[in-house]
């Protein structure tokens, strides 16, 4: 009778199938709270902890790419600390290890909005950020607003003093033009 060991085979088979098409299939997993370790020890401990999405921004929101993970800290974690699906995207709100965590996340998780049809304030943002803010097509110019002439190169260290056109302004393919000093100088 051959039949007994097939027929436990195929319902061994249909049950784990069912067991693993039902609700609740993603793993669940102890996010601990990584606020105010180094970057990069913080993604070890979420990967030791089985989360593989992870994700950082700058808190300051200035838009700076952490590309040596060990030279930033964390500031602010998304989600919170607690029993998550492995499969939850973790954010890290992060800042160079110099400076100091802001009272609020500036950068949010997503980094900045699109203009749309409105010329936002770029006031006190990077000008990396105003950039990214504006359509790919908009034809931005940047000035040192030091009087130094200074070339802007790497924009996430430079902030905006002045724009035109104002905030609020209907944008519909004009020009732009930001004046901008170094973050940690007054505009003029």
């Amino acid at each position: 009778m051959r039949t007994r060991p097939v027929l436990a085979f195929l319902a061994a088979t249909a049950l784990l199938t069912l067991t693993a098409c039902g609700e609740g299939d993603s793993e669940k997993a102890a996010l601990p709270d990584l606020v105010g370790k180094g970057l990069q020890s913080a993604q070890d401990q979420a990967q030791a902890a089985g989360f593989r999405r992870l994700a950082s921004h700058d808190a300051l929101g200035r838009g700076r790419t952490q590309a040596f993970d060990r030279n930033w800290k964390v500031c602010s974690q998304t989600p919170a600390p607690g029993t998550r699906p492995t499969d939850t995207e973790v954010d890290f709100g992060a800042v160079k290890l110099t400076e100091d965590c802001p009272a609020k996340d500036d950068a949010g998780e997503r980094g900045p909005t699109k203009a749309g049809g409105t010329m936002p304030a770029f006031t006190g943002k990077s000008v990396k950020v105003a950039r990214e803010t504006l359509d790919s097509s908009t034809s931005l110019t940047v000035k040192d607003a030091s009087g130094s002439g200074r070339m802007v190169l790497v924009e996430s260290n430079w902030r905006v003093c002045a724009q035109d056109p104002k905030a609020g302004t209907k944008l519909d393919g004009q020009p732009v033009r930001l004046d901008a000093v170094k973050f940690g100088e007054g505009c003029p």
